[in-house]
């Protein structure tokens, strides 16, 4: 690791850009010194091996709360490992293969699948309301937002009218400067009251819905009890928060990018079976994902030769593992038919997304919505000129104005 220190975020010309100093970063100082918003210095990693080989590795989980870990954000507020919620979940070992477990089967790409239907209706309404109100439109209110919001709401048994709510607590919950620590405790105090009333009534009348099927367990002799009421309210928290606003996100992040360059969009309507792999090629190519990943490091190791003292903590940048170059041929060219895409959005190892096959299915229905409802869709503005979503600890843009 050289002297240098990366000043995190780093800057773009435009929102959708990808740094200019992660080409560097890669090639002359892939394990960097990085200076956070908080002002408390990580190591930072930009080349794919190295992102790949450290969340998969199980020995190290994000900061909790107990740990004397790089802070994000000033004053150490906002953000999961900050906050009371995540604590009631296991974060390594046994127990926590088994809380994925118990979670994770309720996400397979089956289930997803059956869901379909739904979604594609859903997507369908919502692109009907906009034409009507008339273009232009802001995509993400009219769409980005909304259909991940209540298909969470949906699976999880929670009302969507509360979705204003939902997106507050969520803001929070991911705040790096957006908001003070005094308004961060007391969103997350309703927040958790909020869920904990929410399991108490699913708890007295079950449903069909995730929530419900978690409270009862299963037949299976690991999970007959169910999970308990802490583990149930940190679950929800964490479901709700992740299943809408990093979704809400990619799929205004998406559109724009396929937009940005009409060829793009050209080759997926004369081609709509590309519809799969070019969600893939979004996610891997989305140069607006957010700080990353960070990973409390607790012995002493190697990254790339480096030496990384335990007590480090290191950030994990995903979106510039996925445009290294010894990983991904072409890696700056956005490849609509790009097989095999090991992209890192998702992380990778026992700490990947649990959801991405619901974030998966919602993308491509979004995606096949658009082509078939708004063929001639178009961005209203030039792409130079849409704006980040500042302040969280995940990137996204502030609104997509869109015609057609």
């Amino acid at each position: 690791m050289t002297e240098q220190v990366v000043r995190l975020p780093l800057a773009t010309d435009t929102a959708l850009d990808a740094p200019a100093e992660w080409e560097e970063l890669r090639a002359r100082c892939p394990v960097a010194h990085a200076s956070l918003p908080s002002g408390d210095t990580a190591v930072y990693l930009t080349r794919y091996e190295h992102v790949r080989s450290l969340l998969s590795d199980a020995r190290f989980v994000r900061p909790t709360a107990n740990d004397n870990a790089a802070r994000v954000a000033p004053g150490g507020v906002g953000g999961a490992a900050a906050t009371g919620s995540s604590t009631a979940l296991p974060d390594r070992g046994e127990p926590h293969r088994r809380w994925r477990r118990r979670v994770g089967k309720y996400f397979t790409a089956k289930r997803m699948a059956a869901l379909r239907p739904g979604m594609t209706a859903m997507a369908e309404d919502l692109v009907d309301a906009m034409v009507e109100q008339g273009a232009p439109a802001d995509l993400r209110a009219g769409l980005g937002f909304p259909l991940p919001v209540y298909v969470i709401c949906d699976l999880l048994g929670v009302p969507a009218d509360d979705r204003d709510r939902f997106s507050h607590w969520s803001d929070t919950f991911l705040s790096v400067t957006r908001f003070s620590a005094e308004e961060i405790r007391d969103a997350q105090a309703e927040f958790v009251a909020y869920m904990a009333g929410h399991i108490a009534a699913k708890r007295a009348e079950p449903a069909d819905d995730l929530l419900s099927a978690l409270i009862q367990g299963t037949p299976d002799a690991e999970d007959a009890e169910g999970l308990s009421d802490d583990e149930l309210v940190a679950t929800g928290m964490g479901l709700l928060v992740a299943g809408h606003e990093t979704t809400a996100n990619m799929i205004g992040k998406m559109v724009s990018m396929l937009l940005e360059d009409r060829s793009r969009w050209e080759q997926l309507l004369a081609d709509p079976a590309l519809v799969r792999t070019a969600v893939e090629e979004s996610l891997r190519f989305d140069a607006n994902l957010g700080f990353g990943l960070r990973r409390y490091i607790s012995e002493d190791i190697e990254i790339g030769g480096e030496p990384v003292p335990a007590g480090s903590t290191v950030v994990c940048s995903m979106p510039a593992a996925n445009r290294d170059e010894r990983a991904f041929a072409g890696a700056d060219d956005m490849d609509l038919s790009r097989l095999p895409n090991p992209h890192l959005t998702f992380g990778a190892g026992p700490h990947s997304c649990l959801g991405q096959a619901l974030a998966r299915t919602e993308l491509q229905v979004v995606l096949e919505t658009l082509l078939t409802r708004l063929p001639t869709l178009r961005l209203a503005v030039p792409a130079a000129e849409l704006r980040k979503t500042e302040g969280l600890l995940v990137g996204g843009l502030r609104e997509v104005p869109v015609a057609w």
